[in-house]
């Protein structure tokens, strides 16, 4: 028990800067408080002592504002950072390395007993403050998950989910699991620049197409006019202005 708690304590001190001593993390940290209780509930939970894990799990609940079922399985090394409001379902399953910031919630969309209603992390997932992942899918090994995203399908190895509903940004996916392995930390999932979201880039695409058509069909009233024949100019004010939606597009 003893080793892996040092393991934990040096896996925090590893991917958070603010993590100053072993000491300050074991004694100030309650993603490791809440790790440490889910361990002892989830051995009676297996073992039987199925109120004992529950009531456990509800103290560590009222301690550390980390809701972990007892039924829940978590891997090795998992940091819940900061924490507050993280809520962990009973069939859930967190791989090794992966880190959760505070309000996420992995929880389910079945009512059926028995089946499984929550998602599973692979290995090195990185899940954003106040995402919530929703479902009995996979999140793939190295996935991150953007703050604020609803996640509502499976996420492939090395992508990224972005938005409500989350759609998926796919990346270099040997490179993510080198960068797994080797538990490369990213600050609440964010590694995404604007050209990396292909929403964002269709929609620059669409509006740079509609602004160069606009400017065809300006060429083509003036080649008429010129001719003699008298087409209808729009107002400026209903004409299309690309920059500045290419602006609220970022």
């Amino acid at each position: 028990m003893f080793s892996r708690i040092r393991e934990d304590i040096a896996s925090i001190i590893e991917r958070d800067p603010a993590a100053r001593t072993r000491w300050e993390v074991l004694t100030c940290y309650p993603g490791l408080h809440a790790i440490i209780m889910h361990r002892w509930a989830h051995w009676c939970w297996l073992h039987g002592f199925k109120w004992l894990g529950r009531f456990i799990s509800h103290i560590a609940r009222w301690l550390t504002a980390i809701e972990i079922h007892p039924g829940a399985t978590v891997g090795r090394r998992v940091f819940i950072d900061h924490g507050f409001g993280v809520v962990i379902g009973e069939t859930a399953e967190v791989g090794d390395d992966c880190t959760i910031y505070q309000g996420v919630t992995l929880g389910g969309t079945s009512l059926s007993k028995g089946a499984k209603r929550h998602p599973t992390l692979e290995c090195g997932v990185i899940i954003g403050a106040g995402a919530k992942v929703l479902g009995g899918f996979t999140v793939g090994e190295g996935a991150k998950v953007g703050s604020n995203a609803v996640v509502v399908k499976e996420v492939p190895a090395g992508a990224t989910a972005v938005g409500n509903p989350a759609h998926i940004v796919q990346k270099d996916v040997g490179k993510q699991r080198e960068e797994a392995t080797a538990r490369v930390f990213a600050a609440y999932g964010v590694t995404l620049n604007s050209g990396d979201d292909p929403l964002a880039t269709a929609l620059h695409k669409l509006i740079d197409h509609a602004g160069a058509q606009e400017q065809q069909m300006q060429k083509i009233l003036a080649a008429l006019n010129n001719a003699g024949v008298s087409c209808e100019v729009l107002a400026d004010a209903a004409r299309l202005n690309p920059e500045q939606l290419n602006k609220l597009v970022d």
